[in-house]
C-alpha cells in the first residue's frame, strides 16, 4: 500500500444532517497541512442516507474513501476498521458531529512534529452538554484512573493525532471489547494534551446515550483493571466473617438458653448473603463473558463495501490480511501431540 502524509478516520452512524458540512471543513483543514492526504469515512451500519452522501464524496474527490460495514458494530470497532485502512504517516481520529473542530488539525500537527507520538484533545469546556453529562463524564474518568493500572488522561475522547508507529501497534492489539483512548495510553510513548473548547453538536442527536456510555465505561473498567475482582474477593471475605460472627452469637445464645429472635434476623441475614453472592458472581461472570468472546476469535468487524476512485482492491486485500492476522492471534495453537 502506498503511503501518504496524513490520514483522517471518521466513524459515522446516522450523520446525514452533518456529514456534508463536516467533509468540507475537514478537507480544508487537511489542505492547510498537506496536499497528500486521505479522509476515510466509515459508515457503521447507518439507517439514513449517510452512505449515499459518502458515495457522492468519494465520486467527487479521490482523497475520500468510503467504508461501509455490514452492520452496526459500535463506535470503537468502526474506528478500528478505519484505522486498519490508513496509509498516513500521521493519523487523526475525529467524529463527524463537529463537536471537535477540524480546524485544530494544523496546530495539532505542529505539536506532533515537536517530537511527540500522540497529541490528544483535552476538553477544557463542553458546549451544549447537560450538567448531568458533564458530571458523569468527569466522575467516570476519575474513577477509571483510580481503578486502572495505566494512567488514562481525564476529560479526553478519541479525538487525537498519532504517528504511524502508534497506529501500527494499535492495529496489532486484538482485543474485542475495545476502549481506544485507554489502549493508546497503554502503548505509551511521548503523549501530550492539546487543550480545546468542545463545540456543541452541529446537527442531529448524540450517538452515545446513557446506555452506550455505561457499556463503554464497563468495557473500559474490565479492560484496564482487575480491581473489581479483588473487590469481589474482599467483599466475599467480609461477608464470611460477618456470617461467622452471627454463627458464634447464635451458639452462645443457644448455650445460655436464650431465645434468638428468628424471623426478622433470618430474613435480613439471608437477604444480605444472597445479595453479596449474586454481586460477586456477577463480577466474575462479566470477566468470564469477555474471556469467552475473546476465545471465539471472530473478526472484529465485517466490511461490506469499500468505495474509492482508485486502488480499492488493494485496500480490501490489506483489510482482509489484518482480519486474518487478528483471527490467528485469537486462535489457540494446537500441541504437537494432538491427534
Amino acid at each position: 500500500m502506498n503511503k501518504c502524509a496524513l490520514s483522517v478516520v471518521v466513524p459515522c452512524f446516522n450523520e446525514e444532517a452533518v456529514l456534508e458540512e463536516f467533509s468540507g471543513r475537514m478537507a480544508r483543514a487537511c489542505a492547510a497541512v498537506t496536499s497528500d492526504y486521505e479522509i476515510i469515512v466509515v459508515d457503521d451500519g447507518s439507517s439514513d442516507s449517510t452512505w449515499s452522501i459518502i458515495e457522492k464524496l468519494t465520486d467527487g474527490d479521490p482523497r475520500f474513501v468510503g467504508v461501509r460495514l455490514f452492520r452496526n458494530h459500535g463506535h470503537q470497532l468502526a474506528v478500528t476498521a478505519g484505522l486498519s485502512m490508513t496509509r498516513g504517516e500521521r493519523v487523526l481520529l475525529i467524529d463527524a458531529d463537529l463537536q471537535d473542530p477540524p480546524e485544530l488539525l494544523p496546530a495539532m500537527v505542529n505539536v506532533l512534529d515537536q517530537g511527540h507520538d500522540v497529541v490528544y484533545g483535552k476538553r477544557i469546556a463542553r458546549m451544549g452538554e447537560t450538567p448531568f453529562k458533564r458530571f458523569t463524564a468527569s466522575s467516570f474518568y476519575r474513577l477509571l484512573n483510580r481503578l486502572s493500572s495505566v494512567p488514562i488522561p481525564e476529560d479526553t475522547g478519541d479525538f487525537r493525532l498519532m504517528t504511524r508507529q502508534v497506529v501500527d501497534i494499535l492495529n496489532s492489539m486484538p482485543e474485542r471489547h475495545r476502549f481506544i483512548r485507554g489502549m493508546v495510553s497503554w502503548i505509551g510513548g511521548r503523549q501530550v494534551a492539546f487543550p480545546y473548547a468542545r463545540d456543541a453538536r452541529y446537527a442531529g442527536t448524540t450517538k452515545y446515550p446513557l446506555r452506550k456510555m455505561v457499556a463503554l465505561a464497563l468495557d473500559a473498567v474490565t479492560s484496564f483493571s482487575t480491581k473489581p475482582l479483588r473487590a469481589a474477593v474482599w467483599l466475599g471475605l467480609l461477608s464470611s466473617m460477618f456470617a461467622f460472627s452471627i454463627l458464634l452469637y447464635a451458639i452462645v445464645q443457644w448455650a445460655a438458653g436464650n431465645v434468638v429472635p428468628g424471623w426478622a434476623s433470618s430474613v435480613a441475614t439471608i437477604s444480605f448473603f444472597s445479595g453479596t453472592q449474586l454481586f460477586v458472581m456477577g463480577v466474575f461472570g462479566e470477566y468470564l463473558g469477555r474471556v469467552v468472546q475473546e476465545i471465539k476469535g471472530r473478526p472484529l468487524f465485517t466490511i461490506g463495501e469499500i468505495r474509492q476512485q482508485q486502488a480499492a482492491a488493494g485496500r480490501i486485500d490489506d483489510v482482509h490480511g489484518l482480519q486474518a492476522s487478528l483471527e490467528k492471534r485469537h486462535r489457540p495453537e494446537k500441541s504437537a501431540s494432538a491427534p
